[in-house]
């Protein structure tokens, strides 16, 4: 390769208590996708922080075409032509999507923001990603992955050298990703030089020239992609060969403990199925096809407008997801910081939040009591924390995907509904969550399992159903079930019922 657009050396980056780089270097190229890969807790973000001037770095060195920089502040790298795609939403809900991609740099007319202009150079954009929406149309009214075109969008307008995109297709639908693959192309082609990193092994191979391995804060090792498979890719990651990715766990199915019938509201009609003891039962469908909404229906978030929803035996009529929690009924969302987790409180106090009747003498929480089931949990599960006070907002997303996990199983379900689980988790962390889940089957439990991952759905579960419209369109037994099958279903229509 040639000289690196950009450069880092032996970076260094402390908190109390943690030390997030140790020694890491990178190198980016013009016209070159790299990947930025490593377990949850790794140290990618921090680099990434460090790089868009979110953090600044404690030691090392940053060389930018060949001249030593100091990266002061997130206005700083946006000004040398650094701009970060982020993971997580930072949009203003009630804005227009143009107001967000252009925000702080509107177009003038005099003293007069140019919204003409404004909306017309969004719709440019928006066009060039292949979303079918108006610049003008107001955020709160897109989907979880057309929020994340308007923020790759937002990246796009700043016209940067290096672009960052930290698990850019984490919400997208197969054409939004496709759509953004071009995108990634034109970018190459115009000399840019970019930074990927997702936990979708698939997609390294698919748009990405070489990567760079980090593993607890250190540099493993930077390698071009045609000298790896998945499997030593794995290998670098977590330091060890990863066998079996999907452990499935063969248990003899007992009673049932789940029964729907013809289940009805806004979102889904005449639904039916049963989950049994010991067993995990995949829901599959694109996105839109009502699957979150059918687990948020059995848990009470949603109220039924028919139908029945019986748990041993029992008929429930949840009025709310309290109600659902207090029968046992345990919901982990695909949207851990906006659904599951307060990130300004810590990972004990989140843990805890439905289980305090569990762990309280009266009015008074057995802070003794409390102490050891999230010490027990941050043990098992692996959680990657300096310590149970630390703010959840501090821990990586796997690791905050895991106490979302440890938080359902502290109230000890009978039926535990997992939505997108390992969504923006690594491939170390994924096996820990697999056996997890594996566990708890083991225990007589019941498991319902949504997921966007075909290897994930069909390596898992035990049967399939297929959601499109809000209507089962498929049932599987997992000795049937193949990939073909399931998206035949997942692609029919109401009238094709």
């Amino acid at each position: 390769m040639k000289t690196p657009i950009l450069k880092m050396t032996n970076i260094l980056k402390e908190f109390p208590g943690v030390k997030a780089l140790d020694g890491v270097n990178l190198e980016l190229y013009e016209g070159k996708v790299m990947a930025l890969m490593g377990e949850n807790g790794a140290g990618k973000s921090t680099l990434m922080k460090i790089l868009s001037g979110v953090y600044k770095k404690d030691g090392g060195q940053i060389f930018y075409n060949g001249v030593e920089e100091d990266i002061k502040g997130p206005k700083d790298a946006t000004k040398k032509g650094i701009a970060i795609i982020h993971q997580e939403l930072n949009l203003l809900k009630d804005l227009s999507i143009g107001e967000n991609i252009f925000l702080g740099r509107e177009f003038k007319k005099g003293f007069r923001i140019d919204f003409n202009k404004l909306h017309e150079e969004g719709d440019k954009l928006l066009k060039k990603l292949n979303v079918n929406r108006s610049s003008r149309e107001l955020v709160e009214n897109l989907s979880l992955g057309e929020q994340q075109m308007v923020e790759i969008a937002k990246a796009l307008s700043l016209d940067a050298k290096i672009i960052i995109m930290d698990e850019p297709t984490d919400a997208l639908t197969e054409k939004e990703t496709q759509s953004l693959f071009k995108v990634i192309e034109e970018l190459k082609s115009e000399g840019k030089a970019i930074v990927y990193t997702s936990h979708r092994l698939k997609e390294i191979f698919e748009v990405c020239d070489y990567i760079t391995v980090l593993r607890d804060g250190k540099y493993v090792g930077t390698e071009d992609l045609a000298n790896l498979d998945e499997d030593k890719m794995i290998e670098m990651m977590v330091g060890r060969k990863l066998t079996d990715q999907f452990p499935r766990l063969e248990v003899e199915p007992g009673k049932t403990i789940l029964k729907v019938e013809n289940l009805n509201n806004e979102y889904i009609s005449d639904i039916n199925f049963e989950v049994k003891a010991g067993e995990i039962v995949g829901i599959a469908g694109l996105m839109g096809a009502g699957r979150s909404e059918l687990a948020k229906t059995i848990y009470g978030h949603f109220k039924k407008q028919s139908g029945k929803i019986i748990l041993n035996g029992k008929e429930l009529n949840h009025k709310s997801a309290q109600e659902g929690l207090l029968n046992r009924i345990a919901y982990v969302s695909e949207d851990r910081k906006g659904d599951g987790l307060l990130v300004d409180l810590s990972v004990k106090e989140n843990m805890t939040l439905s289980s305090l009747n569990r762990i309280s003498k009266g009015l008074i929480i057995d802070k003794k009591h409390e102490n050891e089931r999230v010490d027990s949990y941050i043990e098992r599960i692996n959680i990657k924390t300096p310590s149970k006070d630390q703010l959840i907002r501090n821990l990586s997303g796997g690791n905050q995907q895991k106490v979302a996990i440890a938080k359902a199983l502290m109230i000890h379900p009978e039926v535990l509904i997992l939505d997108e689980p390992t969504r923006g988790v690594d491939v170390g962390a994924k096996k820990e969550i697999y056996d997890l889940i594996n566990d708890f089957k083991s225990q007589g439990k019941a498991v319902i399992m949504i997921s966007s991952e075909m290897p994930e759905i069909l390596g898992l579960s035990d049967r399939i159903l297929v959601l499109s419209q809000g209507r089962i369109t498929g049932s599987f037994d997992i000795k049937d079930a193949s990939q073909e099958a399931i998206l035949k279903c997942a692609v029919e229509t109401k009238e094709a019922k």
